[in-house]
């Protein structure tokens, strides 16, 4: 039983969904950016011992 298996033709069915789709909705496909993180609180300095302001 010799079965030739090229690559090329299974390759193409998996492949052309793929082209289909890129075709229709162009590439790089369109894709939602990342929500925007909130900023980190700020951390506040410790005041002097000795109270000393400027």
């Amino acid at each position: 039983m010799n079965i030739k298996l090229s690559l090329k033709r299974p390759l193409f069915y998996i492949l052309l969904p793929v082209l289909l789709v890129l075709a229709f909705v162009g590439f790089p496909p369109p894709i939602a950016p990342w929500p925007k993180t909130k900023p980190d609180q700020e951390q506040s300095v410790p005041a002097d011992e000795a109270g000393d302001a400027l």
